[in-house]
């Protein structure tokens, strides 16, 4: 099977921010979170796999396809989905069908009509009458009638009320059941992509400091909690961060099993992907 991406050696320089040698793999049939904090690079490198930026180093490709020089063929089979719905204020959705028609051979009227009904999304309401949920379920319709092989979303259920991106991450899910299909979902809501995700690649300062399959990562990190004292009885190498405040310690712990074992009488708590982020991007290095 075609890898849905496959990015290796990426890097983009702005002066003052950089990606440096992002490196991922996406399997078809599965979701992988792209995690990070605002300005880390994740839209940056979203940009790059669209091709809306050139990068300075690095090769990218889509089903197979590379994203510069087979451009057309790759996008083709590309359903994207930003943070803010793009279609004009002045258009109903009817009018969507008719405008992208002509720029996808894949195009499906029916499927498009199928998808509104779907999300209960009036075809004769104007887009500046639609709650912010509607304008995402919209865009994700348009994204998802021209029958994509993959699916980009940058942030796109962000903002968005409990209930609607619980029926999105099911249509998610529903996507990918077809092992031809895979997403790649930046968001910075964790507890969504530790529902649908796959694999998660986590991206700091403009590099990839961890990307594997989620269950590998929940399953072996760990979230260290204890006192100053107890933190200096620990072996440095035992640890990737920590962080050090008036009412304790935490760290954050590779292999929690192999941690228990050496230490005890100490307690580690598996870690969420929330607690991976903010001990990677608020603590120090050990």
């Amino acid at each position: 099977m075609t890898n849905s991406i496959e990015i290796s050696g990426l890097c983009k320089s702005y002066g003052d921010f950089a990606l440096r040698n992002v490196s991922l793999t996406l399997p078809g049939g599965a979701i992988m979170g792209l995690i990070g904090e605002n300005g880390a690079g994740k839209t940056t490198t979203i940009k790059c796999i669209l091709n809306l930026i050139r990068r300075d180093a690095g090769t990218i490709t889509l089903m197979g396809h590379d994203n510069i020089l087979e451009e057309r063929q790759a996008k083709e089979d590309v359903g994207v989905v930003l943070d803010e719905c793009f279609f004009h204020d002045s258009l109903r959705p009817r009018d969507i069908g008719s405008i992208l028609a002509p720029a996808y051979r894949s195009w499906d009227h029916a499927l498009f009509r199928d998808y509104l009904d779907k999300f209960k999304l009036p075809e004769r309401k104007f887009i500046k009458e639609f709650s912010r949920g509607m304008k995402m379920k919209l865009s994700l319709a348009a994204a998802l009638a021209h029958q994509p092989r993959l699916l980009i979303l940058d942030e796109a259920t962000a903002g968005l009320d409990p209930v609607v991106r619980d029926e999105i991450l099911d249509e998610f899910l529903g996507f990918i059941q077809d092992e031809d299909h895979s997403i790649l979902i930046s968001s910075h809501i964790t507890s969504d992509l530790e529902k649908v995700a796959d694999y998660i690649t986590y991206i700091h300062r403009g590099q990839v400091v961890l990307s594997d399959a989620k269950d590998a990562i929940l399953d072996r990190y760990g979230r260290l909690g204890c006192t100053a004292a107890q933190l200096a009885e620990v072996d440095p190498g035992d640890l990737l961060r920590v962080r050090k405040g008036s009412f304790g310690c935490e760290g954050l712990v590779a292999d929690r099993e192999a941690f228990r074992r050496n230490y005890p009488e100490l307690t580690v708590d598996p870690a969420s992907l929330e607690d991976i982020m903010l001990l990677i991007g608020k603590g120090e290095a050990v």
